[in-house]
């Protein structure tokens, strides 16, 4: 029997398949964050850790858990929390869960998008506050999305499901991206593609959907916010610290661009003060994956990569 360490709150499907296999899990049960020195006791002599991305998994976690440590199993896709080379160098397996949560964030995104562009949040907060309001032609107008430009920043699973649903809009597509999409995902969408500073110039509303990396932290800042139309908007539900919050909130008071929503933020779950102030931004508490469906599959597929690891197979989602 292996020992199997779950750090937060997982859906029970999870913790069934774990133990329908015979390992013995200790779960972290709280919604709460785990404190960090408890966390290093609960991974000690673990076998297998199933991480949320609130844990930083680095050296001086798997040194707590020991030698006798196989696989990190990360319930998200993302995972600039695990610090991929040191399990490598330490012969550790780590997995992530791509595919399951895309079309639950793409529907975040596109929310966003509309809320941003149609003053949805200012205008709850106007009904919520009491605030005293009449209908008028020219009362809270927003843009619409009709014959506008998606400029979309990294054209992978989620990107190009939010470019479907921008296209359902009537939006027309481009995309900035490492690597050429596919001939035929391009002619699906309508969508082709150009460097990153066309893509500033030229999109209407821009939706980051790019892995976080030393190469794309604070990939938007002032330098590109300038270069965007005073009409456009940005929406981001990919990771906090791809935007310069400050840098943003600042674009957003002078005018630069008319407005942004947000997902995720730089120093989670901090926001910067300055973004709070600003009524043409829509913040929202990382909700990109939060549907009782994709948070179980994402439960399960971490769970299938740990059984599988423990038992000397190949996981279905390993981090190359």
């Amino acid at each position: 029997m292996s020992r199997v360490v779950v750090t937060g709150r997982i859906p029970k499907p999870g913790l069934d398949i774990l133990r329908r296999a015979g390992h013995e899990v200790d779960v972290w049960d709280s919604e709460d964050q785990q404190p960090r020195e408890q966390l290093l006791a609960q991974v000690r002599g673990a076998d297998a850790l199933l991480t949320l991305l609130t844990e930083q998994v680095d050296a001086e976690l798997l040194d707590a858990a020991g030698d006798q440590l196989q696989v990190v199993a990360n319930v998200a896709v993302g995972y600039n929390n695990v610090d991929v080379e040191v399990c490598r160098e330490r012969g550790v397996v780590a997995t992530n869960t791509p595919g399951v949560l895309t079309e639950a964030t793409a529907d975040i995104a596109m929310g966003l998008i509309l809320m941003a562009t149609r003053r949805l949040g200012e205008g709850e907060r106007v009904i919520r506050s009491g605030t005293p309001w009449q209908w008028g032609m020219f009362y809270l107008l927003g843009s619409g999305l009709q014959r506008k430009t998606l400029g979309v920043v990294g054209l992978g699973g989620i990107g190009a499901a939010t470019a479907r649903r921008a296209r359902a809009f009537g939006m027309n597509v481009i995309y900035s991206s490492r690597s050429q999409a596919p001939r035929e995902l391009e002619l699906e969408l309508g969508a082709h593609r150009v460097d990153l500073d066309t893509l500033l110039a030229e999109s209407d509303v821009l939706s980051l959907h790019c892995p976080y990396s030393p190469a794309t932290h604070h990939l938007l800042g002032a330098e590109q916010f300038a270069a965007m139309k005073p009409t456009a908007y940005v929406v981001n539900t990919a990771r906090g610290p791809v935007i310069d919050e400050a840098a943003l909130a600042q674009a957003l008071r002078e005018g630069q661009i008319a407005g942004a929503g947000l997902d995720v933020f730089e120093d989670e779950p901090q926001v910067h003060p300055d973004l709070l102030g600003c009524e043409n931004a829509v913040l929202v508490p990382h909700l990109g994956s939060a549907t009782i469906e994709t948070r179980t599959a994402m439960a399960t597929l971490a769970a299938d990569n740990a059984v599988a690891v423990l038992a000397g197979e190949e996981p279905p989602t390993p981090i190359r």
